[in-house]
This record gives C-alpha cells, structure tokens and sequence, in this order.
C-alpha cells in the first residue's frame, strides 16, 4: 500500500488518545482503525476528514505516500 498512516499512531500517542477513544468518540469505526493499522485497504476521505478535524490537523499530518519499488 502506498498510504501509510505511521503519522497519525504517533501523533496520537503524543496527545496521549487511544484508537479506543476515536471509536468511542465516533470519530473512526473498528475496521477504519484495522485497515490503518494492517495497512491493508482503502480509507475514504470522509474519514479523514473526519480526523483531522477531531486532531484539528491537516492530512499531511496523519498520512504519507510512500512510492512502491515496482521492479520488486
């Protein structure tokens, strides 16, 4: 996958917010959050929008292209 969102886990763990609290805050449902962190999917922009505006952030700050070797 080439979106990762290594930003945002770090980014809550220096706020100190657990993904338990965006699922109990109905920020991000229980897949959104699995597929984020297995990397495995695609998250629409509803919910990002959605964090970033909970994270009073910009999408930068939670995500990242990471271009994939495609001669591997």
């Amino acid at each position: 996958m080439s979106i990762t969102y290594d930003k945002l886990f770090m980014l809550l763990r220096e706020r100190g917010i657990s993904t338990y609290q965006l699922r109990k805050d109905k920020v991000l449902g229980t897949a959104t959050v699995g597929k984020m962190q297995n990397r495995i999917g695609d998250i629409d922009t509803r919910s990002i929008e959605s964090l970033c505006a909970y994270l009073d952030c910009q999408p930068g700050d939670i995500m990242e292209f990471v271009k994939e070797d495609l001669n591997k």
